[in-house]
């Protein structure tokens, strides 16, 4: 695979651009072209941009699709011709439905994250054996890559992995504030968090979770007090009833195509 067809410029589209530009020859396809001229500059020329229209040939491509999940249906109703692959990182959108919007030989389902951007995506993925590889290739250039067994479960990597950014965002938010709140400045705190979550990842890798929270906590310390408060506040069933929550919304998403 030398060449991908990118429908869609938002948020994520640009993210997977980040980690994939220079490997893979990429043309971005959008309806608004000043939004696609202000991406072909950002990427100093190096991406190729088109409208789409009413009769857009798809035919034998690479597709990668990145537009909301609810405007499959107006989207798809340009394409025509069948695609070589299609891979698609709509957030509850199964490979049966893309099938009934898209013909493809071989069809991916994707989750990445916006850490795509730094090529540190955790992207899980699901679909035609004939095509694993070459997901594998392109999504492996954007960070890791879990491969699932179950096309469900991609509803919950996508409620992990792809909105987890913006619940970890809360958290680092709210322990800078809380770092003001105690007397620090601003910045100082800011700095101390984005530390914290940039040495945790490497600890995650290493050790279980209950692991890392036998190491920092001794008894009757400043941990187990904190803990203690964090529990009585509710917030790890919170987090587990955000991502049940999250999983339920993917899967609307997917009746919201039609």
């Amino acid at each position: 695979m030398k060449k991908i067809t990118i429908i869609g410029n938002g948020n994520m589209a640009k993210a997977i651009i980040s980690g994939i530009v220079g490997h893979l020859e990429i043309e971005v396809i959008g309806r608004d072209i000043s939004k696609l001229e202000k991406l072909q500059n950002e990427f100093n020329g190096k991406i190729n941009i088109n409208l789409i229209n009413d009769n857009f040939s798809i035919d034998g491509k690479n597709i990668l699709l990145a537009v909301k999940p609810q405007n499959l249906n107006s989207v798809s109703k340009s394409f025509h011709g069948r695609a070589r692959r299609l891979f698609s990182v709509l957030a509850g959108i199964s490979i049966d439905k893309l099938k009934d919007y898209i013909s493809a030989d071989g069809y991916i389902r994707a989750m990445p994250n916006l850490s795509a951007i730094y090529g540190q995506s955790m992207t899980a993925l699901f679909g035609d054996e004939v095509a694993t590889g070459e997901a594998i290739f392109l999504f492996g250039r954007i960070g890791n890559i879990i491969e699932l067994q179950n096309e469900s479960d991609i509803d919950i990597a996508t409620a992990i992995a792809g909105s987890g950014p913006a619940y970890l965002s809360l958290v680092a938010e709210a322990l800078t504030d809380g770092g003001v709140k105690s007397g620090l400045k601003r910045a100082d705190s800011e700095k101390l968090v984005e530390g914290l979550f940039a040495g945790f990842g490497k600890l995650l890798t290493n050790h279980s979770t209950f692991e890392i929270k036998n190491m920092v906590m001794s008894p009757a310390g400043t941990t187990a007090y904190g803990y203690s408060r964090l529990e009585s506040g509710a917030v790890r069933s919170s987090f587990i009833e955000t991502i049940d929550i999250a999983v339920k919304r993917a899967k609307e998403l997917g009746n919201l195509s039609k």
